[in-house]
């Protein structure tokens, strides 16, 4: 809803399979990945993993209520991904978006 507020148009999924669902049948480009770290079914890293094959292109934002540091250490995300520790704000959710979706393609795929 944050997102939509700010002009986003937005593809909600509930689940990860839901997610992968939505982008093989989305008829439009999908700029931007916005997930969970820790989720049911699959963690973030592999469902970017699979979105990612059906758009190479896409940009890619993690989030957790866990710290970067925590999840790094666990190894569910490779260092320099984008990420945003929640709880989070609108302004720093918007702002966090925009850096990614104004990223270099190599910066973010690094």
């Amino acid at each position: 809803m944050m997102l939509e507020r700010k002009g986003y148009s937005v593809l909600p999924a509930a689940t990860p399979g839901e997610a992968i669902d939505l982008a093989k049948t989305h008829a439009d480009k999908i700029h931007l990945l916005m997930s969970d770290v820790v989720m049911p079914e699959m963690n973030g890293r592999d469902l970017a993993g699979q979105i990612t094959k059906l758009y190479p292109g896409i940009r890619l934002l993690f989030m957790s209520g866990y710290t970067a540091e925590v999840i790094a250490h666990q190894g569910v995300l490779d260092d320099g991904v984008a990420f945003i520790q929640k709880p989070f704000s609108m302004a720093d959710m918007t702002e966090k978006v925009r850096e990614v979706l104004d990223m270099a393609l190599d910066k973010n795929q690094g």
